[in-house]
């Protein structure tokens, strides 16, 4: 199907109240929006204006949903048929760009692209503002396999958890794998970095309850003390916590598990504690 038929088709189906085009076409990658777009899927980080870049119907969807402020969509020619779901749930003001799809794979990271992608406005907030709603806290301390960080995001929410904190040499919960993983708990989920021995200072000044998983030793689950307030510290995939850490949590949690497997995935380990505290909450 030729350009012009793809431009006539997309027209057709989006007609918005002013009858006005939403979107503009660019050819060319230079475009500020577009670099944009590609600069914040590189770095997996915010960018100076605090734009995240997410690719993806069902997590552009999600963003609509947790009420984020969008500051452009991009739609590939190929993608462009999800512009009749997708733009009556944007705001009017948005700026709707329609990529060759070239131009559109060079900016995503994502090996099966969808055809849409959106720069959206995050507000994170800060190590105290998380702190201070200390209820039941995650925090994590050198999680770099973005799958893991995305699964313990979505679990933390899904079990109520106030806050995550992020430790030194935690991948980016900007990360666009990390964004996918979380199925959009990200957007909603206050999520802070920090250093891992500011937090444990000051969970220890406010009281609150440290309590780390590990492998083969420490409490058995179904006996560790996990009322709240209370702050569960995981640690990197391979190295675990740092001992120093470790040494300061008031107790260490061992989930039993066939003596055929090492060890659970971070994630994993992460979700069954999380549920065990909101279990134990109701």
């Amino acid at each position: 199907m030729g350009k012009p038929r793809i431009m006539q088709d997309l027209r057709a189906r989006v007609k918005p109240a002013n009858q006005s085009e939403r979107w503009r076409r660019v050819e060319g990658r230079h475009n500020p929006l577009l670099k944009e777009l590609r600069a914040a899927f590189r770095g997996g980080e915010l960018t100076e204006d605090g734009l995240s870049a997410i690719e993806g119907g069902k997590i552009i969807e999600e963003a609509v949903r947790s009420g984020l402020k969008f500051r452009a969509l991009f739609f590939s020619e190929s993608g462009a048929n999800r512009a009749g779901r997708l733009l009556p749930q944007i705001a009017a003001n948005v700026e709707v760009l329609l990529l060759p799809d070239k131009l559109f794979l060079e900016a995503v990271p994502s090996e099966s692209p969808q055809g849409v992608a959106a720069l959206v406005r995050m507000a994170p907030p800060s190590f105290a503002d998380v702190i201070e709603k200390a209820g039941l806290i995650l925090v994590v301390a050198g999680i770099q396999d973005p799958g893991n960080l995305g699964t313990m995001l979505r679990s933390a929410e899904a079990f109520g958890a106030s806050g995550v904190l992020m430790g030194e040499g935690t991948v980016s919960c900007y990360n666009s794998k990390v964004v996918r993983g979380s199925a959009g708990s990200v957007f909603r989920l206050p999520v802070a970095k920090c250093k891992i021995a500011d937090v444990v200072a000051e969970l220890r000044r406010r009281g609150v309850r440290m309590v780390a998983t590990s492998s083969h030793t420490g409490t058995v689950l179904k006996d560790a003390k996990l009322e709240a307030p209370l702050a569960i510290f995981v640690g990197n995939e391979g190295a675990g916590l740092p001992a120093a850490v470790m040494a300061a949590m008031d107790e260490r949690v061992a989930i039993p598990h066939s003596e055929r497997v090492e060890s659970l995935n971070a994630g994993v380990a992460a979700s069954i504690l999380l549920y065990e505290a909101a279990r134990r909450r109701s």
